[in-house]
């Protein structure tokens, strides 16, 4: 999810020619796609309001559709990772909408407890080994996907306990998850527009 240099330097007619990457950071968009609907399903795990339309919509458009173009964007300019955590959060979110869509339309079966277990912690291994990529990035995508890591585990703890507490709390450490990715999401932006560090990310130097 960090910037990735694409700029390279091609043979032609004899000279070398450098090719410099003049497009846009796509990483914002998929941050800001992924913490505001992060923030909204969790803002819902925690009692606050029932799971309705918003969410669904939300899922479908700026947290599903908004990443897979973001992780397209990224394979452009040559992000491998950014590539795989954009497109795969982005589907993430699509499965999930269609996870809960397809049973009330009649056209599937819903899925057991044991089954959102099971995808949960699918989700929770997937996360945690992306997190090991982000210790070679920045602080801020460590914490974004550090606490998304313990988020879907948590929610699996839910969903094997039924425990309403410990849903209740997954629902909060899932605002701060949101908030996280918002708060990455802002200061590249911020930083970029004014050609200083304004919101730190905690670089990491290579």
């Amino acid at each position: 999810m960090g910037e990735s240099n694409v700029d390279s330097k091609v043979k032609c007619d004899g000279n070398t020619v450098e090719i410099k990457d003049t497009t846009a950071n796509p990483a914002p968009l998929g941050l800001m796609g992924f913490g505001m609907t992060t923030v909204l399903l969790n803002l819902h795990n925690a009692g606050i309001y029932e799971l309705g339309s918003m969410i669904l919509a939300m899922g479908l458009c700026y947290g599903g559709l908004a990443q897979v173009i973001v992780g397209i964007m990224e394979w452009k300019k040559k992000n491998t990772f950014g590539t795989l955590a954009f497109t795969s959060y982005g589907l993430f979110w699509w499965s999930l909408v269609v996870l809960l869509v397809l049973p009330e339309a009649g056209l599937a079966v819903k899925t057991s407890t044991k089954g959102m277990i099971a995808y949960l912690i699918m989700w929770g291994i997937f996360t945690g080994v992306l997190f090991f990529g982000t210790l070679r990035l920045s602080v801020a995508l460590q914490v974004v996907f550090f606490t998304l890591t313990v988020l879907f585990f948590l929610l699996a703890a839910g969903d094997a306990t039924g425990n309403p507490a410990l849903k209740t709390f997954t629902g909060y450490e899932g605002i701060i998850c949101g908030l996280s990715a918002m708060y990455t999401g802002f200061a590249q932006v911020l930083n970029e527009v004014y050609g200083k560090t304004v919101l730190p990310l905690g670089i990491v130097k290579k």
